[in-house]
């Protein structure tokens, strides 16, 4: 029961949706109706600014991390319980109850998720992800690239089955998620990312 119980409340609080919530708070317009309509930081940080993008990445960021983090250290969760309660973390960012199920691309709530149960993985993918940011400057093709690096690199450091079937499937639907990113790239009209 108390597992049901943490996984449903690791997906609530992974619904939360930052980016729509500071932007109203701003008095900015609604976040869906502006630029790619997504949720996340990089169309806030394009849309309503650094700071709103900066705040909303370390919301995000926190969204996967709490839940994780709370469950591994106040329950001392088994493997199989804490991957699940990543994935509800995951899950309701990007499907949120909120906003009927319309949510962001997840790259920053992985991120939180991941630094609770492989940092060793973070650390190697948020490198590649710089270099890929720096050589294309695409924050998709980074993000794509650091979330296909992630089950692997988590597996290598962690020996762990579910933490390794947790990420796989964090990191294909962070990639399918891309999917109009990735179109725009072969087409050559994806966005670059500029400071």
């Amino acid at each position: 029961m108390t597992n049901f119980f943490l996984v449903f409340a690791a997906y609530l609080i992974g619904a939360i949706p930052t980016g729509v919530i500071l932007t109203k708070l701003s008095g900015s317009e609604d976040i869906r109706q502006k630029g790619s309509g997504n949720i996340g930081a990089t169309n806030v940080y394009r849309v309503a600014g650094r700071t709103l993008g900066i705040l909303t990445l370390v919301g995000d960021c926190l969204k996967g991390l709490l839940p994780v983090l709370l469950a591994a250290q106040f329950f001392n969760l088994a493997e199989i319980p804490l991957a699940l309660v990543a994935l509800a973390a995951f899950i309701g960012h990007c499907y949120p109850v909120y906003l009927g199920f319309k949510g962001g691309k997840g790259v920053a709530t992985a991120l939180g998720i991941f630094l609770v149960i492989s940092p060793l993985s973070v650390l190697c993918a948020l490198v590649l992800f710089l270099l890929v940011l720096w050589k294309w400057r695409f924050i998709s093709l980074a993000s794509i690239s650091a979330a296909a690096a992630v089950p692997f690199l988590a597996f290598f450091f962690d020996r762990s089955w579910p933490i390794f079937c947790a990420s796989l499937l964090i990191a294909a639907v962070v990639i399918w998620r891309h999917r109009s990113n990735i179109g725009r790239l072969r087409s050559g009209e994806e966005s670059r990312f500029s400071l």
